[in-house]
């Protein structure tokens, strides 16, 4: 039985994260350092809430795509925000899927193209503010696990749990070439790896909410490690709060 969890994009004045008691675990770090895998099997786990920002991101520029929006109009896009609804659908393994205007868009937004321009436009701060509001609604009980570039250092900073995963680059574009071919896209391992090191520059030095690891982040290398070994290694962290 799916369970569905409802957002529509509609931000709101304030931007500041509710007090609350609602246990956190952000895990930031680059493309194809494991972070959807990884958060997803947390929440199974732990039976928690998910959010993978990244997805809000790549559906953003998936609608700006198809209503002929360069990735550069930063106002139309907001206008197409606040008219695009979004739908996350979780299965008990926390498989995804995702409907953006009742469509299925699980795959599209998957593309290469669709994660270049998501970093794109989420350097922009009108945007950036847009998905704030929506990003913390997602914080319900028993608990979040928060995957992302920014959920650390800007949307939970009061997180007590913040996980930076990185891996290296040739390392995250084999890993990311593999997941493409399996769905059938048609791509070359050289094209990958280039995509990936143009997003993380263009993540790194954006102005608002880039990538980096905040101060009180626990660093993960994920290069020589399985799921499962990353996966326990951050559930130690959790025993030791929680």
């Amino acid at each position: 039985m799916l369970k569905k969890w409802v957002f529509v994009l509609r931000p709101t004045r304030n931007n500041t994260i509710s007090k609350n008691t609602i246990p956190i675990i952000t895990i930031d770090g680059p493309g194809g350092s494991g972070k959807g895998t990884i958060s997803r099997k947390i929440a199974s786990i732990l039976s928690w809430n998910i959010l993978d920002s990244g997805a809000i991101y790549r559906a953003v520029a998936l609608c700006a795509r198809k209503n002929n929006l360069q990735m550069s109009d930063e106002m139309n896009i907001r206008r197409l925000i606040k008219k695009t609804t979004i739908k996350f659908k979780l299965d008990s393994s926390y498989k995804q899927k995702i409907l953006i205007n009742r469509k299925d868009a699980s795959e599209d937004i998957r593309s290469e193209e669709c994660g270049t321009n998501a970093s794109i436009i989420a350097k922009y701060e009108g945007i950036r503010n847009d998905m704030i509001s929506l990003q913390r609604s997602f914080l319900k009980k028993p608990g979040l696990i928060a995957d992302g570039r920014d959920m650390g250092t800007v949307v939970f900073s009061d997180s007590k749990i913040k996980i930076f995963l990185t891996a290296d680059v040739d390392v995250r574009a084999k890993r990311r070439y593999k997941e493409l071919k399996e769905k059938g896209i048609n791509v070359s391992l050289a094209a990958v790896l280039s995509d990936m090191k143009i997003r993380d520059k263009q993540d790194k030095e954006r102005k608002h909410g880039p990538l980096t690891m905040a101060h009180d982040s626990v660093l993960v290398d994920s290069t020589n490690k399985s799921i499962d070994t990353v996966v326990s290694e951050i559930l130690k962290y959790y025993e030791k709060i929680y």
